[in-house]
């Protein structure tokens, strides 16, 4: 255990000014469909990276790996198996409840995106550890920990200029093969990065009011 030093305190007032304008600026934030393919510095999504790392973690063991994915025909093979998994969701697996909740966002099998968009961020959990004589090291609330994880990432993004899309085709495991991850690592999700599109549109959303979403006791 060490000394905490990082940690700064500032006085009510700017502690309340801080959190509005935070607030505001990732109220701003909205998934995005449409992205241009303009390339993105590496330092960028590294920094980005970054910050997804200094999520807390069970046990402290960060289960969680980032494979980010720029080359066009990983792109390709990605979208096309992914393609393949929405069509039999829309088409078979899908009830119909859920299709009349996805109708008004406008989705449907066809993903142009991970092939447009310069950047997929593939997130992958770890559901065990290795050492390198092969022992086998559990791991903890893997799915919280890589949920926490992800959800700096995309704030982190926000916070650059970028917009994203998540995206989870199911199953995922193809992505193992495609990006060549060992057995202890589960797809997550497809995080999605980039610039957004001149025309990009999205739903007509509102947000819910603070009465819908938290008590205070």
């Amino acid at each position: 255990m060490v000394t905490l030093k990082a940690f700064r305190r500032y006085p009510m007032e700017e502690m309340q000014r801080r959190a509005g304008e935070f607030y505001r600026d990732v109220n701003r934030r909205r998934t995005v469909r449409d992205f241009t393919d303009s390339p993105l510095p590496r330092e960028l999504i590294e920094n980005c990276l970054k910050a997804a790392d200094t999520a807390p973690s069970g046990a402290n063991q960060h289960p969680w790996h980032f494979v980010v994915v720029e080359d066009a025909n990983l792109k390709r093979e990605i979208r096309i198996h992914a393609e393949e998994e929405e069509r039999e969701f829309y088409e078979n697996r899908a009830p119909q409840e859920w299709l009349d909740a996805l109708a008004p966002l406008g989705t449907d099998a066809e993903k142009p995106f991970l092939e447009t968009a310069p950047c997929l961020i593939v997130i992958f959990a770890r559901v065990y550890g290795v050492l390198p004589e092969g022992q086998k090291i559990k791991h903890y609330y893997v799915n919280e920990s890589v949920g926490i994880a992800t959800g700096i990432l995309i704030t982190a993004l926000h916070h650059s200029g970028l917009v994203s899309l998540t995206h989870t085709p199911s199953p995922m495991k193809f992505l193992n093969g495609c990006l060549k991850r060992p057995e202890n690592e589960r797809p997550f999700l497809i995080l999605v990065a980039g610039l957004p599109a001149g025309d990009a549109k999205v739903p007509d959303l509102k947000r819910r009011d603070l009465s819908e979403i938290a008590t205070f006791l």
